[in-house]
Parts: C-alpha cells; sequence; structure tokens
C-alpha cells in the first residue's frame, strides 16, 4: 500500500470588494508551470508557516484560544488566521493591519506604497520575515474582520495534501491588488457567478473547493453581507471528498455519495 500523505495545514482568504453592480471576489491565476494548480484560477492562500505560530503577540482581535475553539482546535487555531492574510501580502500584495493602538491603516501615499512593494519583494525573496516587518513598521495583523467560513481536506491519493480553512476578508481601503508574477501570474476582481459561468464555459479553470465556496456566497448583494453570513454559522462541518476508480475513470465522491463510506479515509 503506497504511503498516506498527511495533509499540510493552510488557510485561504475570500478577499471581497463592492462595486457598483454586486460585490467582486478577489481571484488570481497561478502560473501554469506549477507542480500545484498550474493555470488554475485560486484564492489567495497557502501553508502554515512556522512563524506563523509565533505571531500571537502581533494581531488585533482574537486570542489563540478563540481562534482555536472556532477552527474546533485544541489549540493552534491562530496560525491559520496569520497565515492567510500572510498570504495575501505575499501573493496579492493587500495588507489587512492596524497600528498598535487599533487605528486602522492603509498605505495610500506614493511613499507608503513604495516602501511595502520594496517590503514584499523581501518577503518573498526570503531576505525579510513577515512578522519582523510588522514589528519594524509597529503594525499588528487586523483579525477583526476576519471569518472562518469552510473546511476542505485534499482526497487521499494525490501527490500534495492540503487540510484548508477558508475566511471571508473585506478587502483594505485604497490598497491595490497585484499579483505575484512568480506562482501567480494575473489577478482580477470577478463576480462570483460571473466567474462560474466563465467556468462552466470553459474559460475559467478552478478546482472543485473554489467552485463550491462560490456556489455559497454567489447570490449574496453586498461583501458586507457575505462577511454576516460567514460570521452567523455556528458550525463549520469539514469536506473531505474521496477519490475512487470506477470503470476506468477517476470519480470524485462527496460525503453522502454512493460509495464514499467504503472508500479509503
Amino acid at each position: 500500500m503506497a504511503e498516506i500523505l498527511t495533509p499540510r495545514p493552510a488557510a485561504t482568504v475570500l478577499t471581497l470588494r463592492d462595486s457598483s453592480n454586486g460585490y467582486e471576489i478577489l481571484m488570481l491565476r497561478r502560473n501554469s508551470r506549477s507542480d500545484f494548480a498550474g493555470g488554475m484560477h485560486v484564492f489567495p492562500g497557502g501553508g502554515v508557516d512556522e512563524s506563523d505560530v509565533d505571531a500571537e503577540r502581533l494581531v488585533l482581535g482574537l486570542s489563540d484560544e478563540a481562534a482555536s475553539r472556532r477552527l474546533g482546535l485544541a489549540n493552534g487555531g491562530l496560525a491559520y488566521y496569520v497565515a492567510c492574510l500572510r498570504e495575501l501580502f505575499e501573493e496579492a500584495g493587500l495588507l489587512i493591519v492596524a497600528h498598535e493602538s487599533g487605528a486602522q491603516v492603509n498605505f495610500t501615499s506614493p511613499h507608503d506604497v513604495t516602501r511595502m512593494a520594496a517590503h514584499r519583494r523581501s518577503v518573498n525573496a526570503g531576505e525579510l520575515d513577515f512578522l519582523s516587518m510588522l514589528r519594524d513598521e509597529g503594525l499588528v495583523l487586523d483579525l477583526r474582520g476576519l471569518e472562518y467560513v469552510a473546511h476542505w481536506i485534499t482526497p487521499i491519493g494525490l501527490p500534495r495534501r492540503f487540510d484548508t480553512r477558508f475566511f471571508i476578508a473585506l478587502a483594505p481601503e485604497g490598497q491595490i491588488a497585484t499579483h505575484d508574477a512568480g506562482e501567480t501570474v494575473a489577478n482580477l476582481w470577478v463576480r462570483p457567478r460571473d466567474a462560474l459561468g466563465a467556468h462552466e464555459r470553459g474559460e475559467f479553470e478552478m478546482m472543485g473547493p473554489t467552485i463550491r465556496n462560490l456556489e455559497a456566497i454567489g447570490d449574496f448583494p453586498s461583501a458586507r453581507e457575505v462577511l454576516n453570513y460567514a460570521r452567523s454559522l455556528e458550525s463549520i462541518p469539514c469536506v473531505a471528498p474521496r477519490i475512487v476508480r470506477r470503470d476506468g475513470e477517476v470519480v470524485i465522491l462527496m460525503a453522502g455519495d454512493e460509495g464514499y463510506e467504503a472508500t479509503e479515509t
């Protein structure tokens, strides 16, 4: 029997903004040469790093105890919240932070934009630690508007597996999202229903969890309503698809599908 890979903890953030014709969500297109989800349109996100676990003194609005309780963990839940905002900065250049006093921060002056862009390049190059950057700038991650909305685990049998928590956040005002021109090669703001329609027409490649999360929030009238929806969820089930072969074809089963319980876990 082949070794069953342990899923790596990961966090993804659905970043929203209102527009004149309904709210939009930020999506990135991954580099086609990537060994994971190449060419796919995705939300900003990635694996939880060891450094994310040590960030409790650099956050505002949530303790590890409260975060872990929300995620159904004994401890370590705060690292997922930290990871999704770190990844949002690394992959899209958006930074949801506050001053240590609690006052919100938006980097809109040319000097601020240039400085933070340089910080982002250094962080992505491994020359600057993300948490060190926050300390040097006198900033803390602002978790007051970040809401947990979904939990997916990659099926057994794939070469890379993730145990991913999905979050909702409102885009920081005044900041402009940009892809990193490395892991991601394009960025766009798109209405969820438009993204789903483009996918159905074969114009917009997406993975199953991305599609299902867009479907779950696609009919809300505003970004704030999506945030309120996530906040109202009392319990969030773990979605763990399973892969089987039927008549020589690969089939993905969801909980409740015939044969799901009989597959390997």
